[in-house]
């Protein structure tokens, strides 16, 4: 009966050694890892400024309909010289002008029946668009108020919203990169203050969102995607980078 109480106790010193050991290989992992995570600190930077657009493009164009493809055809050519007329009243030369292809077409509409909707076809539609781009960035504004008139007086005219635009996105972007990055120099210092150390090294970097926003943008965007506003002259050019520093 000694002997084998004997050797249950040296059995239990035996498993509660190694259940120690264990533990503490465990632990010291841990705290290997929680260690190395206190080695660097990774911070956003942001940088903005507000920019003009200066180049437009807009859309205008023609859209008749017939019973037949011969008769939309017809109609559509005969419309035709009215939108040359109104470009050139607007001051737009040949050259700032796209011109698409004349488009004849089905014109499907949608039934709704006591059994459901189906799509049937009623005569046919032309559409013919033109695409007007230039640096005058309020003679396409005005032009386009002066269709939406020819729209209301029944003229067969369509058209889209302006497109305002920023030609030199590129260097932009590479003028806030720089102000991003010190912008987040200055985060990572402050967080080492807090914790009582000394920012190291750039580890790493990398640009996030690059955004176009409305000048008066309230809302903050997000870290990933990005945004281009093209309905506004007046934007504001945003770059955020995610920066990893090491810390002493």
């Amino acid at each position: 009966m000694e002997n084998r109480n004997a050797w249950a106790l040296v059995l239990a010193g035996f498993l509660l050694a190694a259940g120690m050991s264990a533990a503490a290989f465990i632990l010291g992992g841990k705290f290997k890892t929680l260690g190395d995570n206190r080695q660097h600190i990774a911070v956003k930077g942001l940088a903005e400024k507000p920019v003009q657009a200066d180049l437009a493009e807009w859309t205008v164009g023609l859209e008749v309909k017939e019973a037949g493809f011969a008769g939309t055809l017809e109609k559509l050519r005969a419309s035709r010289p009215m939108l040359d007329e109104f470009l050139a009243q607007q001051g737009f030369p040949a050259a700032s002008l796209e011109i698409g292809n004349e488009q004849v077409g089905p014109n499907m509409v949608t039934e709704y029946t006591e059994h459901g909707m189906r799509s049937v076809q009623q005569g046919y539609m032309g559409h013919q668009y033109i695409r007007v781009r230039s640096k005058e960035l309020e003679r396409i504004t005005q032009a386009h108020k002066v269709a939406i008139q020819l729209t209301a007086d029944g003229k067969p005219v369509i058209y889209d919203a302006p497109l305002y635009l920023v030609s030199d996105l590129e260097s932009i972007k590479m003028s806030l990169i720089g102000a991003a990055t010190r912008n987040a120099r200055q985060r990572a210092d402050e967080f080492a203050k807090v914790g009582n150390v000394q920012v190291g090294a750039m580890r790493s970097a990398s640009q996030g969102a690059f955004y176009i926003l409305p000048a008066n943008a309230e809302s903050d965007a997000g870290d990933y995607g990005g945004v281009y506003d093209k309905s506004t002259i007046a934007k504001k050019a945003r770059v955020v980078v995610t920066i990893d520093y090491g810390i002493e």
